[in-house]
């Protein structure tokens, strides 16, 4: 029977880092890791410039009913075709990705343990943590380089939306958690726990 496992955590919390140190000590034969950034609504019908004002740290902002479809289907063992989401253009790829049922399907992103149906298809809740000011930090790295934003716009989406969201909706997530990662720098005993975990998690 496969295995659910869920990753919450604020924008830039250090989400994709820890799994990414995770699956250098699990096989990843053994693994589906899936972003819950592409289950966002598909938005390619409004202009880009209404696109650009929705809050995509809003739980309304998520296709739910397709994301928990899915990951039904891959703990019963089926093959499913995940959709991606282009953040360039704020709209879904014509393209998907076909995911096959692994021992470990992971689930990683800002709202893993905020809808109450999809916690109840996860086997391991876990939340990541950082303090306001890494997030912002890496928040500003990682959409200069990756997604093409300009820094004013990155800051202005960071005080309008994205923190105000956290402390709203995501940090009280938190509460759900069976394990709780600190990811400020420094030590990775708290990875280690993880994979400890993980591993014995497999094993049931």
């Amino acid at each position: 029977m496969q295995k659910v496992v869920l990753i919450g955590g604020g924008s830039a919390s250090g989400k994709t880092y820890v799994l990414k140190k995770v699956l250098e000590k699990i096989p990843s034969d053994r693994v589906a890791k899936i972003s819950l950034d592409d289950y966002y609504k598909d938005f390619s019908v409004l202009p880009m410039e209404e696109r650009a004002k929705i809050n995509f740290d809003h739980p309304k902002a998520f296709d739910w009913k397709l994301l928990n479809e899915q990951l039904k289907a891959l703990k019963n063992g089926e093959t499913i075709e995940k959709p991606i989401y282009d953040f360039t253009t704020h709209s879904r790829s014509p393209i998907t990705e076909v995911v096959e049922p692994k021992d470990l399907i992971i689930i990683e992103g800002i709202m893993a343990l905020v809808n109450k149906d999809l916690r109840s298809i996860g086997d391991l809740k876990v939340f990541i943590n950082a303090s306001r000011e890494r997030r912002l930090v890496r928040r500003i790295e990682r959409d200069m380089r990756e997604r093409g934003r300009t820094y004013e716009s990155i800051i202005e989406q960071y005080f309008t939306t994205v923190q105000p969201m956290f402390e709203e909706i995501i940090a009280p997530s938190q509460y759900y958690a069976d394990l709780i990662i600190n990811n400020d720098g420094g030590s990775t005993h708290s990875i280690d726990v993880l994979v400890s975990v993980l591993e014995n998690l497999m094993k049931e």
